[in-house]
């Protein structure tokens, strides 16, 4: 087999340089099933130096095509991705994500696993461990809350080209943040296609410690990712995509009373989350802000729901 890595990126220089060396840093078994990789590096209109960088370190770079487009969102970019990829076999990871040197042997290992057992309507999924050490991300225990129940998520996933192709991409309706990859998820599995967990090809999500001053910045993802929740549902009617774009009685009722009908906010419980932060507890204050996110996400459901034109909710 060989793969293409693709990886869609936006205005994260300093740490996507952490991850093309990491994938440069593959070992691979000797006369093993893997021929080869490529990295399908696809720039969806950064304005951060990015692509300038990648030019100057295209030497050190050997694996790494890039590509280039205007900022249309990680859908879009996947796409076009998959559509340059050369490899007969696709892994998705995403630009803030590092690696160790064994990621794609464990990939391939448990690919080859299910092919030789006949069957071959499958993906793998590895492991992610979410971490905010830029210095050394690949130290970070894994935890509880790395835990993931999702069936295709785009942070660690190999996959056969013609699978995607089969099941017709991502969809570009989604533009913003959140569920393009677990709504494609929804039409591989219809189609047949089964996950295979390989925690050793795991995978270190890096993002920046909490604090008080991203909260704007969160609060829009949440209603970003409420907007598309609802493109979610609207494309899947059905109740498990409701629990999952919380557009539910019982999570205006969980998330309502948790944060007093939204009293609770980032203005009332940012004196709070400060001082968490301040005596070494950044992961509490950020639990702790999840009621109002969450919050706020619900309500953005609901709003982006009643907005639809009245023939889209029908039934």
């Amino acid at each position: 087999m060989f793969f293409s890595v693709v990886i869609p990126t936006y205005n994260r220089q300093p740490i996507l340089e952490k991850c093309l060396r990491a994938m440069e840093n593959q070992v691979l078994r000797p006369n093993g099933q893997v021929e080869g990789y490529e990295i399908v590096l696809v720039d969806d209109g950064s304005t951060d130096g990015t692509v300038a960088w990648l030019q100057e370190q295209a030497a050190e770079l050997p694996h790494v095509k890039l590509y280039e487009q205007d900022h249309e969102g990680a859908a879009i970019a996947r796409n076009f991705g998959v559509k340059q990829a050369e490899g007969d076999t696709i892994i998705f990871i995403d630009s803030d994500l590092v690696v160790l040197d064994g990621f794609l042997q464990h990939h391939a290992d448990a690919l080859t696993q299910a092919y030789e057992q006949g069957n071959e309507r499958v993906f793998t999924y590895g492991r992610v461990v979410n971490t905010c050490n830029f210095d050394a991300p690949t130290s970070e225990p894994f935890k509880v809350t790395d835990y993931s129940r999702a069936f295709f998520a785009t942070g660690n996933v190999a996959i056969a080209k013609r699978w995607l192709l089969e099941a017709g991409l991502f969809d570009p309706q989604f533009t913003q943040y959140g569920w393009e990859d677990l709504e494609l998820g929804v039409r591989l599995k219809n189609n047949g296609l089964s996950l295979i967990k390989s925690p050793e090809a795991v995978g270190y999500h890096w993002h920046p410690a909490f604090s008080v001053e991203e909260l704007p910045e969160l609060i829009d993802k949440e209603i970003q990712r409420a907007r598309m929740g609802v493109v979610f549902y609207q494309k899947h009617p059905t109740l498990d995509v409701r629990l999952m774009i919380q557009m539910t009685w019982l999570h205006r009722l969980l998330w309502g009373s948790l944060s007093l009908g939204g009293l609770l906010n980032e203005r009332s419980l940012g004196p709070t989350l400060r001082w968490l932060i301040d005596r070494g507890y950044p992961q509490l204050s950020q639990e702790l802000s999840r009621v109002f996110l969450n919050w706020y996400n619900v309500n953005a459901v609901y709003a982006a729901y009643r907005d639809l034109p009245k023939s889209a909710t029908r039934g």
